[in-house]
């Protein structure tokens, strides 16, 4: 592949377009995250030919893009599932926000995980993180941010005002 370094190469724009393997439904998936996300649109959508692997005129790809990223629904087919090696990180502005992300996420078939972890009904892993978390768990006085990790360690759904509460305990 070509290119002169600064990420203009075949294709147009910049940046990372992040690639997500399905088995038959990345147009479902691309319609299901455009109505979970409301910042979002669908792209092109390409269909296997004659030439294969898929069957003709069967979707291929469909790209979409929500909340500025851009992905691409690849059909595969079953020989790659999703883990939690990889997952995207929703920081919400409130709880309100992270309650919304939460259900969206963990309806129709999807999971709830640990601290603030969960698998949509595709099984791709979502990290939901309310304003503050983040901020209670890197606390530059090492006993809040231990004691904020540790009620973390114990949620699901991550409670920002119940980390505060263990962060302040010392």
């Amino acid at each position: 592949m070509s290119g002169n370094g600064n990420g203009s190469g075949s294709g147009s724009g910049s940046g990372f377009t992040t690639c997500l393997w399905f088995d038959g439904n990345a147009e479902a998936a691309a319609d299901y995250y455009l109505s979970v996300f409301k910042d979002g649109r669908l792209g092109r959508i390409g269909r296997y030919t004659e030439a294969g692997p898929g069957r003709a005129d069967s979707v291929m790809v469909v790209e979409f893009e929500i909340n500025g990223q851009k992905f691409i629904g690849l059909n595969g087919g079953p020989q790659f599932t999703f883990s939690e090696a990889i997952s995207f990180q929703i920081h919400c502005a409130d709880e309100a926000e992270a309650d919304y992300y939460w259900s969206a996420l963990t309806s129709d078939g999807g999971e709830e995980g640990v601290c603030g972890w969960v698998k949509d009904k595709f099984g791709v892993s979502w990290q939901v993180i309310p304003a503050g978390a983040i901020d209670l768990i890197s606390d530059p006085d090492p006993g809040r941010a231990s004691r904020a990790t540790a009620a973390m360690m114990q949620m699901k759904k991550l409670d920002v005002a119940q980390m505060r509460r263990a962060a302040d305990a010392g």
